[in-house]
């Protein structure tokens, strides 16, 4: 870890939660930091700022900025007094633990309606991979059944804050995304839970969710080994889903653009994820793609055991013409929809399937 005080120079970007810095620091450089204000306060030009460089100086990608660890106060000695209404920590036990009023908590008043919210009621709940597909689900939901309620449940196992995305900020605004629940040590959600579990129930007792997606924060992380990496999430999440009477439906991660080979075709997160950590079974959202994709898709599955325990459903979404996004524009791994168009049609494919789910069950 390094830590480094900063002078800031100007604010670039403020969006309530979440502020963009441009950061003097006293070892002579110069950069951008970003700013959680419910960790450290509002910022404003002149303040003086302790900076975590490590990310920057690793050379990292989607985590390689500097974060603002506490600013420095205007002589009142109180640099931050912004109480919530319970008792829940998250980023428990670090310098930055935040207090949080949890969705089940006894001081919530939902805490009657969680304690008996046991069953999801056949709720349909996508499960992915990676950040990037959520808008694109939220949107093909939305185009199939515009009426149908969307809950995103944001896990733990990569970004914390809801705030850093761009992309979730931009979906709720434009009514992809109806309602944000950060689970486990994640934070910054329209509603707060423990765990994924109370998350979810959250989200179809309290949140009146049709559908909920269910997928990691920016940032995944890959180490090239079979199970050092963030997709692993995706089959827990099938695992909590079943547990409480939803229907899982695996967004699958595919790509026939990525110069890794342990990413082309169907990723090997992915794989892992279905093969060896879900537990119960989940419909695996197949998009219609030419045939030699289509038979590379199949091949990796069928290789990989995926068909002994899950079930194949099968999708228009990739012959079809795409979702209307409503001005989002998501890419993935610096890719767009011209770039990697079987990854988009492969998470279209998954809003496709629970949105029709979500009607038998309505």
């Amino acid at each position: 870890m390094r830590l480094v005080w900063a002078s800031v120079s100007s604010v670039e970007g403020d969006a309530g939660d979440i502020q963009q810095l441009s950061v003097a620091l006293d070892d002579q450089s110069a950069g951008f930091a970003v700013n959680y204000v419910a960790l450290a306060g509002r910022c404003a030009e002149g303040d003086r700022v302790l900076l975590n460089t490590t990310a920057v100086g690793l050379g990292l990608g989607t985590g390689g900025k500097h974060f603002v660890v506490s600013r420095l106060g205007e002589g009142t000695g109180v640099v931050l007094d912004a109480p919530a209404d319970g008792h829940i920590m998250k980023l428990r036990y670090t310098p930055l633990q935040i207090d949080v009023l949890a969705v089940e908590s006894q001081e919530s008043e939902h805490h009657a309606v969680m304690k008996d919210a046991v069953s999801l009621d056949g709720m349909p709940v996508v499960c992915c991979g990676l950040h990037s597909q959520v808008p694109l689900v939220a949107a093909s939901i939305k185009a199939a059944a515009p009426e149908q309620r969307i809950a995103y449940c944001m896990t733990d196992e990569a970004a914390l804050a809801l705030g850093l995305s761009d992309l979730i900020r931009a979906s709720v605004d434009a009514g992809l995304v109806d309602l944000t629940i950060t689970c486990g040590q994640a934070f910054g959600g329209q509603m707060e839970a423990v765990n994924l579990h109370s998350g979810l129930l959250a989200a179809r007792h309290v949140g009146g969710a049709d559908v909920a997606i269910v997928a990691i924060g920016p940032g995944v992380v890959g180490t090239a080994t079979p199970f050092g990496h963030g997709g692993v999430c995706q089959g827990s999440a099938i695992n909590a889903v079943s547990v409480l009477g939803g229907v899982p439906v695996a967004c699958l991660r595919v790509s026939f653009a990525d110069a890794r080979t342990r990413h082309r075709g169907v990723s090997h997160h992915t794989l892992a994820a279905l093969s060896q950590i879900a537990l119960a079974p989940a419909r695996v959202a197949l998009p219609s793609l030419p045939e030699e994709m289509s038979d590379a898709i199949e091949s990796a599955l069928a290789q990989s055991g995926v068909w002994s325990l899950h079930e194949r459903a099968q999708s228009s979404a990739g012959r079809v013409a795409p979702p209307d996004m409503r001005g989002i524009e998501v890419r993935t791994m610096g890719r767009g929809f011209r770039d990697d168009p079987a990854f988009f049609a492969a998470a279209y494919a998954a809003g496709d399937i629970a949105s029709g789910i979500a009607r038998s069950v309505l």
